[in-house]
């Protein structure tokens, strides 16, 4: 038998409002001056404008960052650290979504670092080149309920100049202590919740179905797709509904603790199409998943009929495919890559090599080639299952 490494995840205080226990978070962390990163736009919404007057009622100084949307690059984590550092922060608060994660995790690994952020890619033993003296403790906040950052040990930044999107990995970049408040997403939008809820989906389907020896990882995936089949069109139908709300803040959370087993194709097709064409990362995730299901169908079968009973599916794998077809129609997902990106300007060689070399694809059930990847990609245009 192989020997593996099992990590489970952090604090996590969970409730309605628990946001407001978020100085004392700051507290058990012994963060006095800490850096409070966001995106550009919620930064100017007016609930995260409280969240900041009410935590500087505690704070002498509160320096903020927020220069940087969706699909960050390393350059925004560059100029947080520069507020970080001229600030003398001893933290970092990090809220919103994926972006927002990411980028003040990245801040508070990098601002103890030398080393550019590319050295720190999630290959082999290359976390091992950090200093981990100075890296600054982290409390992180998610708003959406999709890519799970707040309970990962790593962060999705784009290179500019080569324009992949690379892990950056790092045990210590897994925050100290993380709040799951739904009333923060209430205002998620139908379209943005059903995108970030088929992200954490996809976590949760892609761990479940890499190979590997991992019973609690598998335990916690199918958990987590059984919220997201009862609560996401739940929460996309009726935003308020806050117990629908915490499922999917759950179940990403879940997704991101899962996947430490590994992820698969549907993750390495996605990752190149979110640097070169600035597509959400959970709706390209979304319009891969069934051409990658059926891609793997003959390796991941039996598993995912094991745990059809469990959803109250059919038992049978056209069951739970047609599950996922009839979810994204419901979710007014597109079937096609070309509906969201048009064809002419896909460059398919080159994103087959980008998805071929992405470090989802080692897990993925099925031994990939970059004719494999082109051959999705192809599908995915066409809209035709294997």
């Amino acid at each position: 038998m192989a020997n593996y490494n099992w990590n489970y995840p952090t604090t996590l205080w969970v409730g309605e409002n628990r946001i407001k226990d978020l100085p004392l978070a700051c507290s058990n962390l012994n963060i006095k001056n800490p850096l409070f990163v966001t995106d550009k736009d919620l930064i100017n919404l007016q609930f995260v404008k409280d969240i900041i007057f009410n935590l500087n009622k505690n704070f002498s100084k509160l320096a903020t960052f927020s220069d940087f949307s969706g699909n960050p690059i390393g350059e925004n984590v560059d100029d947080g650290i520069t507020v970080f550092k001229k600030n003398q922060c001893d933290g970092v608060i990090a809220f919103g979504g994926g972006s927002g994660l990411d980028v003040g995790k990245g801040i508070a690994f990098m601002s103890g670092q030398s080393r550019p952020i590319w050295d720190f890619e999630d290959i082999g033993d290359y976390w091992k080149r950090a200093d981990e003296k100075n890296i600054a403790p982290i409390i992180a906040i998610p708003t959406t309920a999709g890519t799970g950052s707040e309970t990962g040990r790593a962060s999705a930044i784009i290179n500019n100049q080569t324009g992949v999107k690379k892990i950056i990995f790092h045990p210590k970049l897994l925050p100290s202590i993380v709040i799951l408040d739904p009333v923060l997403t209430v205002d998620l939008s139908p379209r943005l919740t059903a995108a970030t809820g088929m992200d954490a989906l996809a976590h949760n389907l892609e761990a479940f179905c890499a190979p590997g020896f991992h019973p609690m990882a598998d335990g916690i995936a199918i958990e987590g797709i059984k919220l997201i089949k009862k609560s996401l069109l739940n929460a996309v139908n009726n935003g308020k509904d806050l117990n629908a709300r915490a499922d999917l803040l759950a179940a990403a959370s879940m997704g991101s603790t899962a996947f430490q087993k590994g992820l698969g194709a549907i993750h390495s097709l996605s990752h190149p199409v979110n640097a070169q064409f600035n597509v959400h990362h959970g709706l390209s995730n979304a319009i891969f998943m069934p051409y990658v299901l059926t891609f793997n169908k003959n390796l991941i079968e039996d598993r995912i009929v094991s745990i059809c009973d469990y959803l109250n599916l059919d038992k049978n794998f056209e069951s739970f495919l047609n599950w996922i077809l009839n979810l994204r129609k419901e979710l007014n997902i597109p079937h096609k890559l070309s509906d969201v990106v048009e064809e002419n300007k896909i460059n398919l060689d080159q994103l087959s090599v980008m998805a071929l070399e992405d470090p989802s694809t080692a897990t993925n059930p099925r031994k990939m080639t970059v004719d494999d990847m082109k051959i999705l990609y192809e599908h995915s245009i066409s809209g035709k299952l294997f």
